[in-house]
């Protein structure tokens, strides 16, 4: 059973970073597919960063060139910096995981396995 479990939320001003953690169980001898995504009040889910086994990455136009997505494969740990973080980046993150998606994506319907989520919040 995959069950990711986010940490590293809190709040930050403006221009501050961040870095996310997601701490997964299993071992998958298949492609997989995981990726970050967040929700703010009032809005719907999007995609923020995924990363495929195939290592190809992808980000929401919205935090390219300022959110990062890694994995440390040995240590289970799925990772998101946030570097120049604006007001609106504040949302609750969420950590999911695919384990059929062929290819690298943000479309929320690859993903099967969803944590709990992490509060960030972003003051100016």
């Amino acid at each position: 059973q995959v069950q990711p479990v986010e940490s590293g939320g809190g709040s930050v001003q403006a221009g501050g970073s961040l870095r996310l953690s997601c701490a997964y169980v299993g071992d998958w001898n298949r492609n997989y597919l995981m990726g970050w995504f967040r929700q703010a009040p009032g809005k719907e889910r999007e995609g923020v960063a995924a990363i495929h086994s195939k290592r190809s990455t992808t980000y929401a136009d919205s935090v390219e060139g300022r959110f990062t997505i890694s994995q440390d494969s040995a240590k289970k740990n799925l990772y998101l910096q946030m570097n120049s973080l604006k007001p609106e980046d504040s949302a609750i993150y969420y950590c999911a995981v695919s384990l059929r998606a062929p290819d690298c994506s943000l479309s929320p319907g690859w993903f099967d396995f969803w944590g709990q989520g992490t509060q960030v919040t972003v003051s100016s």
